[in-house]
């Protein structure tokens, strides 16, 4: 790798080859789940233990709480001193500087780049987030320990601003929740693309060895998504490509501050798509009759998100069926409020466990990702397992069964076959297979075994529904 404002290959790479990995110089659990998650392995428990000293610090058993005492040991005195826990950001910009005081700016052998020549972007800030940039320093300054190494101010305020638009969201075990944030030096060299060729995984190594000899490092791997050839710049994308490219340029200008000038976002490749009406028999419907029903898409989105948060279900279905009713018949299977509405109507079915009805809207939203994405992306391949499980929910076996191989061909690209995940996708993989073969021979014996097996051990593979923003997830930690 060499890297002058970006990184570059340094030789040949394929489909889902392992580029770098990286290890973080310090992540923390988010506030909102400081009790749910263990602060070592990020694991999401039901039961963890507490630490005894700052009553703060969570984990799985003794075993983790020694994987994390090293970063721990530190913010556990801080906290008991202080009386009371900082926010995220505080306790990683600590975690941070105390490593750094330690070890020095430079912690591993493949370290590219020091946290001081990062970029921090402070001088680009809006009045609000400077306000809060400064809250964050006067309380960071109260809570950072007298007997620690004093920092100046402009480089804890360098610190906070790095992490602001570096920092790296750290997703659970299974890679289907955000849990906290961590920094990755290297990463954050890593240009932006709209259609990148490489994408970012988390693995979380292993911390479960009782002997800490045999632990492997929580890490983030950077997987090339096709054929890179020597010389060419590596790409991820901060954020997600289903948005428009007026809206993505918005999102990464305030922020990432700065101008995406790719060639998706210039010549606003597959926006048409994105905000299509649907062809019937080479017949289109008017833009008048396409705009109308976009913007009533829009309405109901935000009508939909309310009853969501009120934790109405009935009436998110009632929502969406009102706008699949009105709005199937003009917009194309493409149109990105459409997807929405089938990918929450799809999710919330399964939730109540309408499989059949929430199968025929996720197949519809994988058959209109297919058009939209990169065929690597994982995005799609997490779109198309969630279609295969809930297909197989509803006794759809053959559908279910290609779903779960795509997903698992896509999967294996972009986390690679040892990722929980991945694992996970095998297993069904297999399941299905076996199960469609049983299906072929005898499709009677087939079903009455599947009612049986249903009744004993129902599927709990759907989480409650979450918001329509969160199904979209962003890599890039941003704090809101």
């Amino acid at each position: 790798m060499c890297s002058c404002r970006g990184l570059k290959a340094t030789k040949e790479f394929w489909a889902g080859d392992v580029i770098f990995s990286e290890a973080s110089i310090s992540a923390v659990v988010f506030d909102s789940l400081a009790d749910r998650i263990c602060h070592s392995c990020f694991r999401r428990q039901d039961k963890l233990q507490r630490c005894g000293q700052c009553k703060f610090a969570h984990y799985c058993d003794r075993t983790c709480q020694r994987a994390g005492w090293a970063e721990h040991k530190q913010e556990c005195g801080a906290i008991k001193t202080y009386g009371k826990v900082p926010n995220e950001n505080i306790r990683l910009v600590s975690r941070i500087l105390w490593r750094l005081d330690k070890e020095g700016g430079v912690v591993s052998d493949t370290q590219l780049t020091t946290l001081e020549e990062l970029e921090d972007h402070t001088a680009d800030m809006q009045e609000d987030e400077l306000k809060e940039l400064k809250v964050d320093i006067h309380n960071f300054l109260d809570y950072w320990p007298r007997n620690s190494k004093q920092h100046l101010v402009e480089d804890i305020s360098h610190m906070f601003g790095v992490i602001n638009c570096n920092g790296f969201t750290v997703s659970d075990q299974r890679g289907l929740q955000a849990v906290g944030v961590g920094l990755f030096p290297n990463l954050c060299l890593v240009n932006h693309d709209c259609w990148p060729n490489c994408t970012v995984i988390l693995n979380h190594g292993n911390q479960s060895a009782v002997n800490t000899m045999f632990h492997s490092q929580r890490r983030i791997e950077l997987r090339s998504l096709g054929k890179i050839s020597e010389g060419e710049e590596l790409t991820v994308g901060y954020v997600d490509y289903i948005n428009l490219s007026e809206e993505r340029r918005r999102l990464l200008k305030t922020q990432y501050f700065f101008d995406c000038t790719c060639e998706h976002c210039t010549n606003h490749i597959k926006d048409d798509l994105k905000m299509a009406g649907k062809e019937v028999d080479g017949v289109k419907p008017s833009d008048e009759q396409v705009k109308e029903a976009t913007d009533y898409c829009f309405g109901m989105l935000d009508k939909l998100e309310k009853a969501r948060l009120n934790g109405d279900y009935h009436e998110v279905v009632k929502i969406c069926k009102e706008c699949v009713e009105k709005t199937e018949p003009v917009l194309a299977d493409t149109h990105i409020y459409l997807l929405r509405i089938w990918s929450t109507l799809s999710e919330v079915q399964a939730y109540l466990q309408y499989f059949d009805d929430a199968a025929e809207y996720a197949r519809k939203m994988v058959e209109g990702y297919m058009k939209l994405y990169h065929p690597n992306n994982a995005t799609l391949g997490m779109a198309a397992m969630r279609a295969g499980v809930t297909h197989w929910q509803a006794g759809q076996i053959e559908v279910g069964h290609g779903m779960i191989c795509k997903a698992y061909a896509i999967l294996m690209i972009t986390h690679g076959p040892t990722h929980p995940i991945t694992k996970d996708l095998d297993a069904m993989r297999i399941q299905t297979e076996m199960e469609l073969r049983m299906f072929k021979q005898n499709e009677y014996v087939y079903h009455s075994m599947r009612e049986a097996a249903l009744k004993n051990k129902p599927m709990a593979m759907m989480h409650e529904p979450k918001s329509v923003e969160e199904g979209i997830k962003n890599l890039f930690h941003r704090r809101k």
